[in-house]
C-alpha cells in the first residue's frame, strides 16, 4: 500500500487484529503473497483509512491542472506564509514554530495538559487530527453540498436577510439559523444583493467554493475571532457602504473590496495577539519583522485562496493584482497599533473638509475607516449583541492570560482575569477614539 505508507511510518504497528482460520478459506490462506496472521488495524479502520487517502490523492490530482499560474513569479510573492497553496505557487505555511505551541491544538492544549513541560514538549498531533485539519488532504472541494444556500434560505433566515442593512441585526440568531454559515450565506447575499456577481461575471460555485474556504479557515474553537465575527463585520460594513454620504460615490470594485475584506480580515486567526507571537518567537513575527504580524497573514492567506478558488482568474492581470494590493491595505488598516495614524489623518480631513470622494484614493482611505469601525463596532450594537460579544472577547483574553501563566510568561494587558473586569476592558475600547466615527 504505497498510498498509506507515506503517511504512517512501517513500524507503527497500531491496534492489531488477528484473523481467526477459520475466517480464512483454506485456498486463500495458502496462497503466496497473501497476508496471514495479524494486520495492522481493525478492518474497517483500515478500509475506512484507504479510501480517504486515495480520495483525497484522486482530488489533489484532478485540481492540479487547474492550479497552474498565470505569471511565473507569482510563487515569489509571499515567501513563507500561507498554509499549502500548492495550487497556486505559493509556499506552504510552517506551523506552530514556537516549540510550546501549535496554535490549531490551542483551545484543547490550554485544559487538557497534552502540552507537557517547559524543558521537553510533545504535540500529540494523531494523523486523525492531522487529516481534518490540514487543506492537503481536504483539497479545496467544498465539504458542504452545493445545495446549501437553498436549505438556508428557507424560513426565518430569508427573513433576517430582508433587513440585513440594520444595525440591530442579530448575527448570533442568523448563524444558528444558517447551520452555522452565517459568513457564507451573508457573502453569497450581499453579492447578490450588490450586483457583483453579474458585474465581475463570477461563477457561482467559485464563490461559493472561496467562501466556504475562508470560513473554514477561521478557528471554531476561538470565542471572538472567529467565522461569527466575521460575518458580524461584514454586515456591519455593508450598513456603512449604505450610508448615501458615501453610497452615491462607491464603485463596484469598492463594494467588492470592502466586503472581501470584512470577510477575510481575521481569517486564520490564532486566538492569541501579536505581542504573544513576539514573545514567544513565532516564525511569523520573525517573517513580519515583528510589524503589523497577524494583519499581513490575514491578508496573505486570502491572497493564497483567491488564487487557489481561481475566482478571479478570468478577470485581467492588471485588475486582480490591483484588487490583491488593495486588499492588503485594507486589512493591514485594522492593525491596532495604527489606530492613531488614521484617527490624527480622518480628523485633520474632517477639520479642513477636504474629502473629495470622487478621487479614488480618499475613497479607499473611507473604506479603510468602515473597516476599522466595522471591526469594533460591537461596544456600539444594542446591548444583547454587545454583551455577548464583551464576554466573547475578554474569555479570549483570558484564555491567553492563562497560557501565559502555564508557561512563565509575562500576562499581556486586559489578559489577566484576576485583575481585568469585563467593564475595564469594554471601556479601554470605548476609549481607542473611533467610537465617534460609527454614525458619522
Amino acid at each position: 500500500m504505497p498510498v498509506l505508507e507515506r503517511y504512517f511510518h512501517s513500524a507503527e504497528l497500531g491496534r492489531r487484529w488477528t484473523a481467526p482460520e477459520a475466517v480464512l478459506p483454506s485456498s486463500l490462506s495458502s496462497r503466496p503473497g497473501c497476508q496471514q496472521g495479524p494486520l495492522p488495524w481493525d478492518l474497517p479502520e483500515m478500509i475506512r483509512m484507504v479510501k480517504l487517502v486515495w480520495k483525497s490523492k484522486s482530488e489533489l490530482q484532478a485540481t492540479k491542472p487547474r492550479g497552474i499560474l498565470e505569471n511565473e513569479d507569482a510563487s515569489h510573492s509571499f515567501p513563507g506564509d500561507v498554509r499549502l497553496r500548492g495550487q497556486t505557487g505559493v509556499p506552504a505555511e510552517r506551523r506552530g514554530s514556537y516549540p510550546f505551541i501549535d496554535f490549531r491544538l490551542l483551545n484543547n492544549t490550554t485544559h487538557s495538559g497534552e502540552i507537557g513541560t517547559k524543558k521537553k514538549v510533545k504535540r500529540l498531533l494523531s494523523f486523525q487530527r492531522y487529516f481534518h485539519a490540514s487543506r492537503l488532504l481536504r483539497g479545496i472541494i467544498p465539504q458542504a453540498p452545493l445545495h446549501l444556500l437553498d436549505e438556508d434560505y428557507l424560513g426565518q433566515a430569508r427573513h433576517m436577510l430582508s433587513k440585513v442593512g440594520t444595525w440591530d441585526f442579530d448575527i448570533f440568531l442568523f448563524d444558528r439559523l444558517t447551520n452555522g454559515n452565517s459568513l457564507v450565506t451573508l457573502l453569497c447575499h450581499l453579492f447578490n444583493s450588490h450586483g457583483l456577481i453579474h458585474h465581475f461575471k463570477l461563477d457561482m460555485v467559485t464563490l461559493h467554493r472561496f467562501l466556504v474556504m475562508v470560513q473554514e479557515d477561521y478557528h471554531g474553537h476561538n470565542p471572538y475571532h472567529n467565522a461569527v465575527h466575521a460575518a458580524d463585520v461584514t454586515q456591519a460594513m455593508h450598513c456603512y457602504l449604505k450610508e448615501p454620504k458615501l453610497a452615491s460615490f462607491l464603485t463596484p470594485l469598492d463594494i467588492m473590496l470592502g466586503l472581501l475584506a470584512a470577510a477575510a480580515h481575521d481569517v486564520d486567526h490564532p486566538g492569541v495577539n501579536q505581542p504573544f507571537l513576539i514573545k514567544t518567537n513565532h516564525h511569523l513575527a520573525n517573517l513580519y519583522q515583528n510589524m503589523s504580524v497577524l494583519e499581513n497573514h490575514h491578508w496573505r492567506s486570502t491572497i493564497g485562496m483567491l488564487r487557489e478558488s481561481r475566482l478571479l482568474a478570468h478577470l485581467p492581470k492588471e485588475m486582480t493584482q490591483d484588487i490583491e494590493q488593495q486588499l492588503g491595505s485594507l486589512i493591514l488598516a485594522t492593525d491596532i497599533n495604527r489606530q492613531n495614524e488614521f484617527l490624527t489623518r480622518l480628523k485633520a480631513h474632517l477639520h479642513n473638509k477636504d474629502l473629495r470622494l470622487e478621487n479614488v484614493q480618499d475613497r479607499h482611505f473611507m473604506l479603510q475607516i468602515a473597516l476599522k469601525c466595522a471591526d469594533i463596532c460591537n461596544p456600539c450594537r444594542i446591548w444583547e449583541m454587545s454583551k455577548q460579544w464583551s464576554e466573547r472577547v475578554c474569555e479570549e483574553f483570558y484564555r491567553q492570560g492563562d497560557l501565559e501563566q502555564k508557561f512563565e510568561l509575562e500576562i499581556s494587558p486586559l489578559c489577566n482575569q484576576q485583575k481585568d473586569s469585563i467593564p475595564s476592558i469594554q471601556i479601554g475600547e470605548l476609549k481607542s477614539g473611533f467610537c465617534f466615527v460609527l454614525f458619522f
